[in-house]
């Protein structure tokens, strides 16, 4: 067994957060059933600006006051913005395009509609809502279709912060569990942990970004997380700078539900 990896019935899902556009408020859900890719809707959209760029909530804070959802059966989206404002409608996709996601080439199909032209407004610059072809529009695709964070993180962190309490929709993980010890999903990597019905085999830690000093409903910056993390995780032996949560692939699919139990596969 890896140090720090137990395999105790105490440990569980807490939380679930998904959102299905990139840079948009993250919200919570009872379950997700997870594939090859992680959970199939999560980001399944993303923003790109009039050079064909990912654009996220780090770029335009207030994108964190839009929420979406979608119905993957019937192809419907919504988008609730501050105002009260909802834009709907059925996904239809025009001819693919070139985008650029974080420094990578991607392909995607233009959503068309009302879509695009009221994100544009609601950020005050050219924004196109765009469907991924491929693959979902996690950071670090399939290799990344799970991440995860600890209640005793969180703690930590706001404890070095000087805070009472931390959100954890800062860091828009995909799970959050309760039972370990601060940063213990930290030993996970390189190990297979079964989450739910699912088996995970964590890859690395999450680097974080100036997006978690945001808070996850208004978009401003009040909290200066990078800076805390710098200061208290010094000297991790980390995959990614300013390290806080870890990432993995689905090697086995399967539903997750919050109160599933997490433990050691292997």
């Amino acid at each position: 067994m890896l140090p720090g990896v137990t395999d105790r019935p105490d440990i569980v899902v807490t939380a679930l957060s998904t959102t299905p556009v990139k840079g948009l408020r993250v919200v919570g859900t009872q379950a997700v059933t997870l594939d090859d890719s992680g959970a199939p809707d999560d980001r399944r959209f993303y923003l790109v600006d009039e050079r064909g760029w990912m654009v996220n909530g780090k770029n335009i804070g207030d994108l964190s006051t839009i929420v979406a959802g979608y119905d993957h059966a019937t192809r419907a989206l919504a988008l609730t913005f501050g105002d009260g404002c909802i834009v709907t409608g059925t996904v239809e996709l025009g001819d693919p395009i070139d985008t650029r996601f974080f420094s990578r080439p991607a392909r995607a199909q233009p959503v068309l509609g009302a879509f695009s032209g009221a994100l544009a407004e609601h950020a005050g610059r050219p924004l196109r809502l765009v469907e991924s072809v491929g693959r979902a529009a996690v950071d670090r695709g399939r290799r990344g279709g799970v991440s995860l964070i600890s209640q005793a993180s969180l703690t930590a962190l706001a404890r070095a912060a000087g805070a009472e309490a931390v959100d954890a929709r800062r860091f828009r993980m995909l799970v959050q569990i309760d039972g370990v010890a601060p940063h213990e999903e930290d030993a996970w990597i390189g190990a297979r942990v079964r989450v739910g019905e699912a088996l995970v085999r964590f890859g690395g830690h999450v680097g974080r970004c100036l997006i978690t000093s945001r808070h996850p409903e208004s978009g401003i910056v009040d909290l200066p997380t990078l800076d805390v993390i710098r200061g208290y995780r010094r000297g991790v032996d980390a995959t990614e700078p300013l390290p806080f949560g870890v990432y993995g692939e689905v090697v086995e699919p399967g539903r997750v539900a919050v109160g599933d139990p997490v433990r050691l596969e292997s």
